[in-house]
C-alpha cells in the first residue's frame, strides 16, 4: 500500500459526525419550528429555523473542510494544504457569521430570543454528537510494531553520542 493509499483515521469519524449532525439538525429544525411558532408565532418559526440552519452550517464547515483537506494526504505539501484549507474555512466562517448576524439583526421577522436559543441548541447538539461519536469510534491509536528485546543490554544513545563527540 503506497503512502497515498493509506487511509486517514479521522475520515470515518468526521463522516459519521456529519451524518449524525444532519439528522439532528432536521430534528432540531422541526422541534424549533414548532416551539418557535407556539412561543412567537410565524416570527418565532422563521427565527428558530434560521438559528438551527445557521448553527448547523457553520459547525459543519469544520468537519467538511478537514475531509476536503484529507484528500491531499500523502502529498509532500499535505500539512500546509491541510492547515490552509482548515484555517481558511474558519476565517471564512467567522466573517460570514458576523455578516449574517449583522444582516439579520434588523429584520422584523427575527425574534432575538428564539433565534439565540435555536443557535445554542444547535451548538450544544453538535458538541454532544461529537463527544458520542468520538467516544464510540474504534480508531487505532498506534500502528507501530515495537522492537523485541535481544537480551543484550545496549548503551543509552546519549552515552554513544558523547563518545562520538569526544573521540
Amino acid at each position: 500500500m503506497s503512502k497515498r493509499e493509506t487511509p486517514i483515521t479521522s475520515t470515518p469519524v468526521l463522516r459519521t459526525t456529519l451524518v449524525w449532525s444532519a439528522v439532528v439538525t432536521a430534528v432540531l429544525a422541526i422541534a424549533g419550528a414548532i416551539i418557535g411558532y407556539v412561543v412567537a408565532g410565524t416570527d418565532g418559526l422563521f427565527s428558530a429555523l434560521a438559528g438551527v440552519v445557521l448553527a448547523a452550517l457553520f459547525l459543519g464547515v469544520t468537519g467538511a473542510s478537514i475531509l476536503i483537506a484529507n484528500r491531499w494526504f500523502g502529498d509532500p505539501l499535505y500539512v500546509p494544504i491541510f492547515f490552509g484549507i482548515v484555517l481558511g474555512g474558519w476565517l471564512l466562517k467567522f466573517v460570514v457569521f458576523i455578516v449574517v448576524l449583522l444582516v439579520l439583526r434588523g429584520q422584523p421577522w427575527v425574534d432575538p430570543t428564539v433565534f439565540f436559543v435555536a443557535i445554542v441548541a444547535g451548538v450544544v447538539a453538535s458538541l454532544v454528537i461529537d463527544v458520542i461519536v468520538l467516544t464510540r469510534m474504534r480508531v487505532p491509536t498506534v500502528s507501530v510494531e515495537l522492537p523485541t528485546s535481544t537480551g543484550e543490554e545496549e548503551p543509552p544513545a546519549a552515552a554513544q553520542d558523547d563518545g562520538e563527540r569526544r573521540g
